[in-house]
């Protein structure tokens, strides 16, 4: 039974989840913490930590480290708690497959009309301005230093920036040769 509602519970959250991973945490945390309490809030604290050290987007980290440890807490082995991390992670992931495959259905059928041409006309400035907000949260203190507190980093962060801005941009290089030899270069000049 704990598979079916570990399925029910992240299908849920898959669905109803807004906002990216992160947007789905707190939904997460209440269901697993508080509503099934199949964990605890410490183990919970140390699932968001984990799934924010591993490669891959933050929800289906967390929700493959919950289905692993609800099955753990609940005395099953290795073996069974690895089938409830794919479970819920499945269960999680379900509902954006299903609905990315009509949208591209419909995508196809209607992509030529002039009303789609039109959203897309819109949301072209919208992703970039997106792009240019996630740009500028990411030139911090932390990435780039200050010219105060250290301004050989500072000065080699900025010129690395500008010149794979204007590397992708001017001169058309493949944005991830230019992120290599970016973080090649840094490398290099800062250690």
């Amino acid at each position: 039974m704990l598979y079916l509602y570990l399925f029910i519970t992240f299908f849920e959250i898959g669905v109803f989840g807004f906002g990216g991973g992160y947007g789905m945490l707190s939904l997460i945390q209440g269901e697993v913490v508080q509503h099934w309490q199949w964990m605890t809030m410490a183990q919970f604290t140390d699932i968001v930590a984990i799934s924010q050290m591993t490669p891959g987007p933050i929800g289906i980290n967390s929700a493959t480290y919950c289905g692993y440890t609800a099955c753990q807490n609940a005395g099953y082995g290795a073996g069974m708690s690895v089938l409830g991390s794919v479970v819920a992670t499945f269960a999680l992931v379900l509902p954006s497959l299903i609905l990315m495959i009509l949208i591209s259905r419909l995508f196809m059928r209607y992509m030529k009309t002039a009303a789609v041409q039109s959203i897309f006309a819109g949301l072209r400035p919208a992703v970039v301005g997106l792009l240019a907000a996630a740009t500028l949260l990411l030139c911090t203190r932390e990435n780039f230093s200050t010219p105060g507190e250290s301004p050989w980093q500072f000065w080699i962060s900025v010129f690395l920036f500008l010149a794979t801005f204007i590397g992708t941009l001017v001169f058309k290089i493949n944005p991830i040769k230019m992120i290599l030899m970016a973080g090649f270069a840094g490398l290099l000049l800062l250690y």
